[in-house]
This record gives structure tokens, C-alpha cells and sequence, in this order.
């Protein structure tokens, strides 16, 4: 079906942060999928673990006990602080049952219209209910009516999430993201997760974070909630977890942990052999190799780097981020230089209509990363000379 505008090219194979087209054209893969490929393509690990698992199991369904599974849930669990964990197959099926969580735990809390409060410019999926949670409207359109029992604040406005538990006594939890991916790269004040948790302390109310794009390392720790020591009750995770291989998480502790029972949620493919085995190998190359560290400091590199050729040039507004997660803003929609960046053999993405969106494997090295700031610094400068 017409879903997506793709660009004109077709990918044959990969290696490390580098892409190849089917006419053998190499590109920079500074967008990893979509902040998928963290250990970037064709990792000896994934490879070892996908033909090893696909050659001893793939399915049997959650009917039966899943070792791969109760491994990775080990592995997950202990690395984030968290009690259990529930297996799905994407970003927005974690998110689904997070929100099926939250309100469950409120109906048995005597809570009859739960509401979930949840931020603009957000984006946690495409269902209808994550959908529903979406800061968007664009993508919104045309899919009413939407989920109802959800509260939308802006980002990073602490007042006015006490605004809405004053007049809104039904809120029983906030579904965030520590740093807004599709809303533009917006990274929140130093104290605002720990502020969320004060209220969410104060107000009785489950904190869920959607870290879907920056958890696995992304910001420079395993998790971007461990930047402000801070710990939540349910966490969302997919895109990373698997290097490419679908699968998604949703993580709880404490009573959220406690709310689904047998029959209350499931999944037919979430949390197979072959998905868990990938996740785990991924999670523990991640750790052996001290790549979060390294996204840290080359998400710094990155960024210092962007600054210093780009922060003086008119019609640049901003460059932020965490980590190897970063966007460059300007001051008009740059949708136009995603093609002028192919050409150039480096694959990017921009979100917001007018944020260049940064998200390349973790294993990036610094004379990949001057290769790309040399690269995005001559074609921003055309953009911005010509308009």
C-alpha cells in the first residue's frame, strides 16, 4: 500500500556503519534504521545468534515456558532496575500495554475513567491508542475518533503538569519521553524527569517512559532515565533491543508490575526464541564492548563537532542532543536536503519539517564522524546560501 514516500534507492547489504545500493554505491548510515542498528550491519553477534537460534528453534508461542525469553527478561530486568517484563513486536505494542497497564491498575484501584497525561510533540506509535497518546495531529487526521483518557501538556512544562493534577483528579499515570525523537529532538531540562517522578510520587500516579528511541544505549547510558538517577515505574523499549530484528518490551515494578494476570494481555510472536535470543545478544555486545560508554563520548565528539562548523551560521536556531541522538534545527523546513544528502552518499532524516535528525550506530568512529560533519556542514551551507 501508499504508505511511505520512499527515496530512490534500494539497499543490498551492509557493514558496520556503511551501506551499499544494489548498483554498489556506498553510503554513511548516520540514521540507523531509525535508531535500530546500534551495533550498525551485519554484527558478527546478531549474525552468530540469528543462524544459531533459527537453526535450534524459532517458535512454539507463550503457551509453553521460553528460555531465550526468560533469559533476556533476566538480563533486561536487572540491567533497568525493573521487576518483570512483557514481550511484544514492536515499539507501539510496548506502548500498548503500557497504556493497557495504566488503566487496569486504576479500574482495580476503583478508578472508572482513567486518564493518562502525555505531551505535545510526542510520538508513541501508530494504533489507535498510541496513536491516540501522539502529540501530533498530522498523523492523527483522519483516523477519528480517537482513544479518549488522554491529558496533553506541553513538553517540558512542569507547571503545567500541576495545573492538570490540580483540575483532573482521574490522571493515574504520565507516558513521556525523556528526549522527544519525532517531535524534533527536544531534550527536556536537567531536572525534569526527576520532577515528573516527585509528582507522580506526590500524586499517586505511575511514571512510564517511552523509551523506545533512546533506550539501548542511544543517549550514553543503557537507558536515558539513568542520566537523572531516577527510577520509573514502567518502561518501553523496542527498536534498539533487537539491531533490526523485531521485538519490543515493556518493563514494570513494584504494583505495575503486578497488574496483568493469565488472559489480561498477550502476544502470539512476542518474546519468540529467535527475537529474545537477538535481543540478548545485542544487550550483552553493548555491555562486553563498553559501546554505551562510547556513545557518550562520541555523541559528544559529534556534537562539539557540529557546533564548532555550524553554530555561527545564519539560519542554524539550535543544535542539541544526548549522546548519538542529535538534531540540528534551522530556521525553515530542510525536508529538501534528506535527497541532497543521499546524493552526497550519507543518509540522514528530518523530523519536525525543520530538524536534520541524527541517529547513527553506536560503533561510529571518529573519522566517520568528521566524515559526516565535513559532509552535512557543505550541504547545510548550500541549503541555507541558496534559499
Amino acid at each position: 500500500m501508499a504508505t511511505y514516500n520512499r527515496l530512490p534507492v534500494t539497499f543490498d547489504r551492509g557493514e558496520g556503519v556503511w551501506l551499499w545500493d544494489t548498483d554498489g554505491r556506498r553510503y554513511l548510515d548516520a540514521l540507523a534504521g531509525i535508531a535500530v542498528c546500534g551495533l550498525g550491519h551485519a554484527h558478527p553477534a546478531v549474525r552468530e545468534a540469528l543462524c544459531d537460534q533459527a537453526g535450534r528453534l524459532i517458535h512454539t508461542s507463550n503457551l509453553y515456558g521460553v528460555v531465550e525469553q526468560e533469559r533476556l527478561g533476566a538480563l533486561l530486568t536487572a540491567q533497568a532496575g525493573m521487576d518483570r517484563v512483557f514481550f511484544a513486536n514492536s515499539g507501539a505494542e510496548a506502548n500498548e500495554a503500557a497504556i493497557k497497564l495504566a488503566r487496569l491498575h486504576a479500574h482495580r484501584r476503583g478508578i472508572e475513567n482513567p486518564a493518562i497525561l502525555v505531551a505535545e510533540h510526542s510520538f508513541h506509535g501508530r494504533t489507535l491508542a498510541t496513536l491516540s497518546a501522539t502529540g501530533n495531529r498530522k498523523v492523527q487526521a483522519g483516523f477519528e475518533p480517537l482513544v479518549q483518557g488522554f491529558v496533553r501538556v506541553p513538553y517540558n512544562d512542569l507547571d503545567a503538569i500541576e495545573t492538570a493534577a490540580t483540575n483532573r483528579p482521574n490522571i493515574v499515570a504520565i507516558l513521556i519521553e525523556p528526549i522527544q525523537g519525532e517531535g524534533g529532538i527536544r531534550v527536556p531540562s536537567d531536572d525534569y524527569l526527576n520532577r515528573l517522578r516527585e509528582i507522580c510520587d506526590r500524586s499517586g500516579w505511575l511514571l512510564m517512559l517511552d523509551e523506545i528511541q533512546t533506550g539501548i544505549g542511544r543517549t550514553g547510558r543503557l537507558f536515558a532515565f539513568q542520566h537523572s538517577e531516577i527510577q520509573p515505574d514502567v518502561v518501553t523499549l523496542a527498536k534498539g533491543l533487537g539491531n533490526g530484528v523485531p521485538i519490543g518490551a515493556c518493563l514494570a515494578r513494584g504494583a505495575a508490575a503486578e497488574v496483568f494476570s493469565p488472559g489480561s494481555h498477550g502476544s502470539t510472536f512476542g518474546g519468540n526464541p529467535l527475537a529474545c535470543r537477538v535481543g540478548r545478544a545485542v544487550l550483552e555486545t553493548l555491555l562486553a564492548e563498553n559501546l554505551i560508554d562510547a556513545a557518550g563520548v562520541q555523541g559528544e565528539y559529534l556534537l562539539t563537532a557540529l557546533r564548532s562548523a555550524l553554530g555561527a551560521t545564519r539560519g542554524v536556531v539550535e543544535i542539541r542532543g544526548r549522546g548519538l541522538m542529535l538534531g540540528i534545527e534551522l530556521d525553515r523546513p530542510c525536508a529538501a536536503l534528506v535527497g541532497q544528502a543521499l546524493e552526497a552518499g550519507v543518509l540522514i532524516n528530518v523530523t519536525a519539517e525543520r530538524v536534520i535528525r541524527l541517529l547513527p550506530p553506536l560503533i561510529i568512529d571518529r573519522a566517520q564522524i568528521d566524515t559526516l560533519v565535513a559532509t552535512l556542514t557543505g550541504l547545510i551551507h548550500g541549503f541555507l546560501g541558496d534559499a
